[in-house]
């Protein structure tokens, strides 16, 4: 049904597509959830901040570039979904929020993001992901309590030394970035359990058989000439994910063709012992 209805408004010019989609937002929802995903909003309906208690907020694949300063009278939101859209800053409201722990801020055309997100403590995931970022913003790394980082797709071309402050990070995910180096900062995160680099420009990976908490390494797509050597039981997703690295990059080089160790003979396996005669 939903998808009927956003399919019947994509024909009604937007003021009163966004009317007719906003018209029976007069009381709380019982789930403290509002979705006005896919609406064709142009502008945020200011009535929906009347709705103190919300906790979850979806206004992804919209046609928003600004949103209303009294957004900051909804102090309990937790979720707020804003990806999608064709913002090119962040509104300063949003970083107001201080009870938001998910922030989807992808597929818009954010260059940069403001200081003042460093006030939004309570976030736990950070989604940024296609968009026109060439630097990972400082701001993200004084996100003490972050525990997933999707910058996927973007212009990044390195890492901040500061990144290795958030020690409660578990998952990076970079794929469809510049990276032309495996960014050094990531060696000194041995918390990080999921590290994805997929679809990048790296030549080569150092061992990360002493990131401790590690179970999955995505490095796919990559010019790489070894795979990343990595503890026992960690997935590695990516050339040679079924081989055993070599740590020795002299051998490293030597994969694209074969194991260093099927190039060498066989000694062939000594006869058995004859069985003693009687004499």
């Amino acid at each position: 049904m939903g998808n009927t209805i956003r399919a019947l408004v994509a024909f009604i010019p937007a003021d009163r597509c966004q009317n007719y989609v906003v018209r029976d937002l007069h009381e709380m929802p019982l789930d403290k959830m509002v979705d006005l995903s896919g609406s064709q909003l142009r502008r945020f309906p200011v009535h929906v901040c009347s709705f103190r208690e919300l906790v979850k907020l979806y206004l992804s694949n919209n046609h928003l570039n600004s949103l209303p300063l009294e957004l900051g009278q909804l102090q309990n939101l937790q979720i707020l979904a804003l990806d999608f859209n064709n913002f090119k800053a962040l509104p300063q409201v949003v970083c107001t929020l201080k009870q938001l722990c998910i922030l989807y801020l992808g597929n818009n055309k954010l260059c940069d993001l403001p200081s003042e997100l460093s006030l939004l403590q309570n976030l736990r995931t950070l989604w940024i992901e296609a968009n026109c970022l060439t630097q990972l913003p400082d701001v993200v790394c004084e996100l003490s309590l972050l525990k997933t980082l999707h910058a996927g797709s973007n212009a990044l071309r390195l890492l901040p030394g500061q990144l290795q402050r958030l020690q409660e990070l578990r998952t990076i995910w970079l794929s469809g970035n510049r990276l032309t180096d495996f960014p050094a900062v990531l060696l000194h995160m041995p918390f990080l359990e999921v590290i994805d680099v997929d679809r990048n420009n790296i030549h080569y990976f150092p061992s990360l058989a002493h990131l401790s908490s590690l179970k999955l390494v995505i490095y796919d797509h990559n010019p790489c000439r070894n795979a990343p050597k990595v503890a026992k039981g960690v997935r590695r997703v990516g050339r040679w994910a079924e081989e055993t690295p070599e740590s020795d990059p002299r051998k490293a080089r030597r994969y694209a063709l074969v194991r260093e160790e099927s190039l060498e003979p066989q000694a062939p396996a000594p006869p058995p012992p004859l069985p003693p005669t009687d004499s």
